[in-house]
């Protein structure tokens, strides 16, 4: 049991590597074939297909198992990236987007199966604390090493370097986690789970509160790279330099504030995550410097919000449920690709009437302030 945890927290920082080196460049990449307002809606069509997808996701695992399951979205992701590296084609790059956003949501949801079964016997905000800082451990990584190759092999590196992760991650499931027994997945109606969740105040509000941060990745990650590189002109070495600094509270703060929250509970520090995500979003449209110090310190402080938030939603979920609540685990998921199609229709008619790009993160702030209202209604999870 042991092994397999360390197994686990190595391959969730194997499979943050890839998911880390391209989440922040597929936007811009995206942007040099379709142009910047057409790049949400490819957003909007593969996060449709993905939330289809989770919602099948019990169906999926009963069938075939978790273990295979994950092991056809790694190849899948795979095939993805390769595409992505080697053809031109407008129509095939769209695809190929598409279809690794799918297959990493996937195995994002079919990673939890893991890490629920093997925290059975741990406190849950301490082992989920410290899965989230491996994973973001790869995220301050990659970071680190995203700028310099793109500036020498293009974006197509960057995808190429990322398969060779995901082929990894592979491997070390056909090795490791053939024998994994399954739990028995019940297929619960789509409107039952909603009705579970409406039922249940406090998955509903964590729910809600997840949307709205899983809503500040999204936009964050689609407009952030094209205002820092198209409009301040920043270098890519400079914004890899910038989002190694951003991501640095991830690190510092998941594991301890994960033991904190199983000692006091989530909701305090859920308001101190929103305070601080809020103040600093609010002071971004009034930088206009190209100054890499100014933003990697502005935008540090609105991941050491958003961290503490994502540790602490995590926490008080997963106090809910356990893994065998697949439907329950799968719409929770739904966050992420559902803030991806939400926040490009958001932005597109923002982007459009605003007076400049950068008042799209006044519209983002005031988004995260409702957040905030939600967590005051919270009850807290011992």
């Amino acid at each position: 049991m042991k092994s397999n945890r360390k197994i686990i927290f190595l391959i969730g920082f194997l499979f943050a590597i890839p998911l880390a080196l391209t989440s922040y460049i597929n936007s811009s990449f995206l942007a040099t074939y379709l142009g910047e307002y057409y790049v949400g809606i490819v957003y909007v069509i593969a996060s449709v297909i993905a939330i289809i997808c989770l919602l099948e996701m019990p169906r999926i695992l009963t069938r075939f198992g978790n273990s295979s399951t994950i092991l056809f979205f790694t190849m899948l992701g795979f095939l993805s990236l390769m595409t992505l590296a080697f053809i031109h084609n407008t129509f095939l790059i769209v695809l190929a987007i598409i279809l690794y956003f799918i297959a990493t949501d996937l195995i994002i949801a079919s990673m939890d199966i893991f890490v629920e079964d093997f925290s059975k016997n741990s406190g849950i905000g301490k082992f989920r604390g410290l899965y989230l800082m491996f994973i973001n451990l790869a995220w301050v990584v990659a970071q680190m090493i995203s700028g310099s190759i793109i500036a020498k092999n293009s974006y197509q590196g960057i995808y190429l370097f990322s398969a060779v992760f995901i082929i990894l991650i592979a491997v070390i499931f056909v090795l490791f986690f053939n024998g994994f027994i399954d739990p028995k997945y019940t297929k619960v109606p789509i409107l039952k789970t909603i009705k579970v969740f409406i039922k249940n105040k406090s998955l509903s509000k964590i729910y809600l509160i997840n949307l709205i941060l899983k809503f500040f990745f999204a936009w964050m990650v689609i407009y952030t790279p094209i205002y820092l590189h198209e409009y301040l002109h920043f270098g890519w070495e400079q914004i890899g330099l910038i989002f190694t600094i951003m991501l640095v509270p991830f690190v510092l703060v998941d594991f301890p504030l994960g033991r904190l929250s199983d000692k006091i509970g989530e909701k305090k520090l859920l308001i101190t995550g929103f305070l601080i995500t809020i103040l600093f979003t609010l002071i971004i449209p009034f930088i206009s410097a190209p100054l890499v110090w100014i933003w990697a310190i502005v935008l540090f402080g609105t991941r050491l919000g958003a961290a503490t938030i994502e540790v602490m939603a995590e926490s008080y979920f997963f106090k809910e449920v356990r893994e065998k609540n697949a439907d329950e685990i799968s719409f929770f998921r739904n966050t992420y690709p559902l803030s991806f199609v939400i926040a490009p229709l958001v932005a597109i008619p923002v982007l459009h009437f605003a007076p400049s790009f950068k008042y799209i993160f006044f519209v983002l702030s005031a988004i995260m302030f409702t957040g905030l209202l939600l967590v005051l209604r919270l009850r807290d999870k011992k």
